[in-house]
């Protein structure tokens, strides 16, 4: 007996039947949901409850992170666009197209956080142009976190139908 066929028997390294996987995005969208333009979403309400430091703080916090965005994408933006846009393209080709579950699992990770990061660099602009700052900030980053968890939210349910049917029609009851 073949020791590494045992072991693929016992550990599913198919991409939907893996627990790490369905781990994997969990862990994602939560930690895209908690940070907020690079900003853990608790200094949000610090800033609205205690005001003052707190408020100094949150702010100073996105002016950093929405210029280091800006500026990533003022000067690698057109590249990242490009690479990205062939990435994703690339396994969605491989993965509906050829069947490649993995690169359909990856597909469903990417596609979803692209979506998130062009919805980041939008309000990015929006919290520069605008001037925000206070509650005015603090309701923008409100909305974009709502976003990202509604983009979360539909990302889960539509990755968990596709692995779902994945699983029926490769497991045990498919062909």
């Amino acid at each position: 007996m073949d020791w590494h066929l045992t072991v693929m028997e016992v550990i599913d390294l198919r991409s939907f039947s893996n627990l790490w996987f369905w781990i994997a995005l969990a862990v994602m969208w939560s930690t895209a949901s908690h940070w907020v333009l690079g900003v853990p979403y608790d200094m949000v309400g610090r800033a609205a409850r205690m005001g003052g430091e707190s408020e100094a703080d949150l702010e100073d916090m996105v002016r950093i992170n929405v210029n280091r965005l800006l500026y990533i994408a003022a000067e690698a933006g057109l590249w990242i666009t490009a690479i990205g846009t062939f990435m994703l393209a690339a396994l969605c080709v491989a993965g509906f197209w050829f069947g490649v579950e993995f690169a359909q699992a990856l597909f469903l990770l990417g596609f979803p956080m692209s979506l998130v990061g062009l919805l980041s660099l939008r309000s990015a602009h929006v919290i520069r142009a605008r001037s925000l700052s206070g509650p005015d900030l603090r309701r923008r980053l409100t909305w974009h976190r709502i976003g990202v968890q509604a983009i979360g939210m539909v990302a889960i349910f539509i990755t968990a139908l596709w692995g779902m049917y994945q699983n029926m029609v490769v497991g045990p009851f498919g062909g």
